[in-house]
């Protein structure tokens, strides 16, 4: 009893400081978003004045506006892709350059960042020099976002799809639906969770992207880490912890929401389930 209770707090104890040493800097962050110290860290009384700066930042703004476009850009193109890798791999088994298609779409999640995106500017520079197309800038960030967005996407999907139970599928075909339609009213409803994950998972990855953008963007198309980047060289001031805490809030907010709409159809499928059976 003793041993259950002390191993009980023990691991309690370690949970607590995990979830300190994750989140304390986020909110001393925030706390120090309000300061009024041109120091990030220092207290210096209470004030909105950086985000009245952060307002008035054009250089941010746009950054901000860049980033949200690729990030959505290249979490809607990862889902639909995403889909369809994670569906061929998953729905065909056999079929001819399986295993190098396979390996193809697994490679950017173990290839260190830098080679992948040396290797994707150098090829956009070559199909530049004989197109003339395309310039560096958001195209060729989403791009190279989308690269490795597909990766993540096809793995968090077909964990969905190797989990599915194939007799539902199964039981559409033999009530006459085609295939279209049994991917659409059936397979897609089932896996919609899991593309939620996914979006949510590579439109993260794409809007924290530094290594790819630092190599794909060009001239006035500078996302917002390079942004933050670029100035924490010469010193952060906390007009930096404003927008950090603006862009924590907004999406704390839409994962709430997402969260909520995932158990809420978690709950109704089971309820669904209960009443089939």
């Amino acid at each position: 009893m003793i041993a259950t209770r002390t191993a009980r707090w023990t691991s309690r104890t370690w949970l607590a400081l995990g979830f300190a040493f994750l989140y304390l800097p986020i909110v001393s962050l925030i706390v120090f978003s309000f300061t009024d110290s041109p120091v990030p860290n220092v207290w210096a009384g209470f004030s909105l004045r950086w985000y009245r700066k952060l307002m008035a930042d054009d250089a941010i703004r746009e950054g901000l506006f860049l980033s949200l476009r690729v990030a959505a850009g290249t979490a809607t193109g990862s889902i639909v892709l995403g889909t369809l890798a994670a569906f061929a791999l998953q729905r065909f088994p056999r079929f001819r350059g399986r295993v190098l298609f396979s390996a193809m779409v697994s490679a950017p999640l173990v290839m260190p960042e830098v080679i992948v995106g040396l290797s994707l500017l150098l090829m956009l520079v070559l199909v530049q020099r004989w197109l003339g197309v395309p310039e560096r800038g958001l195209v060729t960030i989403w791009l190279g976002h989308l690269l490795v967005g597909i990766a993540y996407a096809t793995v968090v999907i077909g964990a969905r799809l190797r989990d599915l139970n194939p007799q539902y599928e199964e039981a559409a075909q033999d009530l006459g639906a085609r295939p279209l339609e049994v991917f659409f009213l059936v397979t897609l409803p089932m896996i919609a969770q899991s593309m939620a994950a996914a979006w949510l998972l590579t439109f993260t990855l794409s809007l924290d992207d530094v290594v790819m953008s630092a190599f794909l963007s060009g001239p006035g198309s500078t996302t917002l880490p390079l942004v933050i980047f670029s100035r924490a060289r010469l010193g952060l001031d906390p007009t930096v912890n404003a927008l950090a805490t603006v862009v924590v809030a907004v999406v704390g907010v839409f994962v709430l929401l997402t969260s909520y709409w995932i158990a809420s159809r978690e709950r109704r499928r089971f309820r669904e389930q209960l009443k089939a059976h």
